[in-house]
């Protein structure tokens, strides 16, 4: 499985070693996009996909997206990069290139509930994640046997708030050498510490089991359940060092009744967790989230 996987990822960079995508985010004003297209032109490079975003047609800021394709890009991108600084600079941009070859490394936090690692774990194997997921981390040995057999390294380290500072001190030695890009908690039940989350900012990416904001904090399923809902949701979000409340990148909801005791909206709830951790991880590992301030732009 892992020489499958493997391959797969190697046809996938050598299709797109070529690709390349360019994320901006600056003062709204005239010209930006005709500035941007031109320069694109000018270096023999071919927009394949475009996107982008006003916060305000009055002043607001400009959000975008572009994918693109330029003959020897691995060869050129040094230079690609160092000649878009004046265009940067004359408006104002943030602004960062990525290139499709590269392929993120991922490190996947989880406890007891294994649903949503087993998730993202189909989609790598199938191929419809194509991400490197370099390390699984746990306070619990379950996933061990389901994580080992695909050839990727499995961590456990007990967990819990009496002993959280060392733990962590312990993680991110890790996660540095595995080169990390991006963990996925993926119900990871601990809290993290402030200081491990300023470490990695807009680098973590949670799955919170409701409809944000409603139900904030621990056992949602079951407040919800007393609150009597009708709908019940999860939400993925960025990690900050406020609880539950990071910049939202996916949402989703199914119906539910009286009828529905605790563990009928945890069943339920749990393929929505599913599906809109996997959506969330992709649309990052695709480049396709820009943060501003406290949500997202999503292209």
């Amino acid at each position: 499985m892992k020489d499958l996987m493997k391959e797969q990822q190697k046809d996938y960079q050598e299709v797109f070693e070529n690709r390349g995508r360019l994320l901006i985010k600056c003062p709204d004003q005239p010209g930006i996009v005709s500035a941007v297209s031109a320069f694109l032109f000018s270096h023999g490079a071919n927009i394949i996909e475009s996107n982008q975003y006003t916060s305000d047609p009055n002043g607001g800021v400009f959000f975008l997206r572009m994918e693109f394709e330029q003959d020897q890009l691995n060869t050129n991108k040094a230079h690609l990069e160092e000649e878009f600084q004046c265009i940067a600079e004359t408006f104002a941009m943030e602004y960062s290139f990525r290139y499709v070859s590269h392929l993120k490394k991922i490190a996947i936090f989880v406890s007891k509930e294994l649903h949503c690692l087993l998730e993202l774990l189909w989609e790598y194997q199938s191929g419809d994640l194509m991400a490197d997921i370099a390390l699984v981390i746990s306070n619990h040995p379950e996933a061990k046997d389901v994580v080992e057999p695909l050839g990727i390294p499995f961590i456990y380290m007990e967990a819990h708030k009496d002993i959280r500072r060392e733990v962590e001190k312990q993680q991110i030695s890790y996660l540095k050498a595995y080169k990390i890009e991006l963990i996925v908690l993926a119900r990871y039940m601990q809290i993290l510490t402030p200081e491990f989350v300023q470490y990695f900012p807009n680098q973590i990416i949670n799955i919170h089991h409701s409809f944000l904001p409603a139900f904030i904090g621990a056992r949602p399923y079951e407040r919800a359940y007393e609150r009597g809902v009708k709908i019940i949701g999860a939400t993925s979000h960025y990690v900050t060092n406020d609880l539950d409340e990071g910049p939202i990148i996916e949402q989703d909801i199914k119906r539910v009744t009286h009828r529905d005791h605790t563990d009928a909206l945890k069943r339920i709830g749990r393929s929505i967790e599913r599906s809109v951790l996997a959506r969330a991880v992709k649309w990052h590992v695709e480049d396709r989230v820009i943060v501003e301030k406290n949500k997202t732009i999503i292209f």
